[in-house]
């Protein structure tokens, strides 16, 4: 199915307004007021919530291997992981899971 321009920027523009108003609705309508305690306990878990959701597609079904899983991303993302886990340190985690990831692309490749 091939899109013309104009629906793609239509696409673009329509996806663009509903994200605004999706902020707005939180941010312009109660900004100004005082968050209760328990919402702001529950959005401290947001980053924490998105964050392995960017990151799971891009182990499981990698584009650089075509969507096959690789063994090198799947070990790395362990490693971080443990590493996070043991450490509760976000850059060893990051350090490791790159450092992993290139050893691991070199010896496997």
């Amino acid at each position: 199915m091939e899109l013309s321009t104009f629906e793609i920027w239509t696409n673009i523009v329509l996806i663009g307004i509903g994200t605004f108003f999706i902020r707005f609705s939180f941010v312009g309508i109660i900004g100004d007021r005082d968050i209760p305690d328990w919402i702001l306990r529950h959005l401290r878990y947001t980053p924490v919530a998105v964050l392995p959701g960017l990151v799971a597609p891009l182990i499981l079904w990698p584009a650089a291997t075509q969507g096959e899983p690789d063994p090198s991303r799947l070990l790395a993302a362990l490693v971080a992981f443990a590493v996070g886990y043991f450490s509760k340190n976000v850059l060893a985690s990051i350090a490791s899971g790159i450092i992993t990831l290139l050893v691991m692309i070199y010896f496997l490749a």
